[in-house]
């Protein structure tokens, strides 16, 4: 049976872009496509899909809105953050707040095929580069923990 993925962005041309990146994939099928945060929560809680790819920036809801609300009523659907603002630290952890597993940039869609594939396998992925720092507020600031985050698939926990 293929991975069915949504893809939700306000950009036709983009969608169409994605839509070929999939159809290269003999057991990718896109199962739906949104063009707003709104639309892109009815079709997933409607369609089911086994990944939702959502852009940062629709109208009616943003990317962040969305995927909240995805996630709220379908917590097992694994979420991508496909942008085209930088993701950096501040980024990466809003995503995670809302629900996404993984994040990266428009301009790499190498970057985005890998993505999906760690999703699929139930990893987190998020871009090379930044650290995230942990915050226990029981904790003295010295003893918090620095994690630097790369393109190796995060362990789950």
């Amino acid at each position: 049976m293929p991975t069915k993925i949504l893809i939700a962005d306000d950009n036709r041309t983009m969608r169409e872009a994605l839509r070929l990146i999939v159809s290269e994939h003999t057991d990718w099928v896109i199962c739906g496509e949104a063009a707003d945060g709104l639309e892109a929560v009815s079709k997933a809680t409607e369609l089911i899909p086994d990944i939702v790819i959502l852009d940062l920036t629709m109208p009616k809801l943003n990317g962040l809105q969305a995927a909240s609300a995805i996630h709220t009523a379908a917590p097992k659907i694994p979420m991508m953050l496909f942008t085209q603002h930088n993701v950096d630290a501040a980024l990466a952890a809003e995503a995670r707040k809302a629900g996404f597993s993984g994040a990266v940039t428009k301009g790499s869609l190498n970057s985005l095929i890998v993505g999906i594939e760690h999703l699929l396998r139930g990893e987190n992925y998020f871009p090379s580069s930044f650290t995230v720092t942990t915050v226990n507020e029981s904790q003295p600031a010295e003893s918090v923990p620095q994690i630097t985050i790369d393109d190796k698939p995060e362990e789950n926990s």
